[in-house]
């Protein structure tokens, strides 16, 4: 036993010494391009810029297409490992996608953020959550991670400001969801969605050209 709780103290010391890396790295180079790049995020081309992150971890998983923004202070990560756990994660953020500022997206497993998309700030993304299992009588950040399924957002979706998509959750194209919603669920395309939990409150009419409530 305790050489088990010496070796998860080793792995938190060594994950606090990167983050102290991560930070000086972040402090050096303000804009991640495809020519400032030493994360090894995948650009697709020159068009493409991440503003300033926050937290910028995983590059190596993380695919950006053409013509797409990150705004200022993001946390943009993509975990291959997790204490003693490890993934395969892939984040892809597609063309002409603007995320605001603040934004945090994390993975374990597989986030897809497709054509188009439009971001307000402070907009939250991810496709896992911490263990709670009270027995262990330790803290939720030294428990394992969970993961509910990929987490997909359809082209030309607009997410607004302080929104949250959780574990599992797929979005059709052309969806909206409100301001400080919790999106728990998936819904299909041309879904307007708002509340905690998300509730669908419009469909788009194609014949119509209009938001129909429900």
């Amino acid at each position: 036993m305790k050489f088990l709780n010496l070796n998860l103290l080793k792995r938190i010391k060594r994950r606090f010494f990167d983050i102290i890396d991560n930070r000086i790295r972040l402090i050096l180079n303000e804009r991640i391009f495809i020519d400032n790049n030493s994360y090894n995020v995948n650009f697709k081309d020159y068009s493409s810029v991440i503003l300033r992150p926050n937290i910028l971890e995983g590059g190596k998983y993380i695919y950006i297409g053409s013509n797409s923004r990150i705004g200022n202070n993001a946390w943009l990560a993509a975990y291959d490992t997790y204490i003693e756990q490890k993934f395969q994660p892939k984040i892809k953020i597609g063309d002409n996608v603007n995320i605001g500022n603040f934004a945090c997206i994390t993975g374990i497993y597989e986030i897809s953020i497709e054509d188009g998309c439009l971001f307000s700030e402070y907009v939250y993304v991810s496709d896992h959550y911490h263990g709670y299992d009270a027995a262990n009588f330790i803290s939720p950040t030294l428990q394992p991670l969970n993961t509910k399924g990929a987490v997909f957002i359809g082209e030309n979706s607009f997410i607004g400001l302080r929104a949250c998509i959780m574990p599992g959750v797929k979005l059709g194209k052309h969806c909206v969801v409100g301001s400080n919603s919790v999106v728990t669920k998936s819904f299909p395309d041309y879904s307007m969605i708002a509340g905690s939990p998300a509730r669908l409150i419009k469909r788009y009419n194609l014949e119509k050209k209009e938001w129909i409530s429900i």
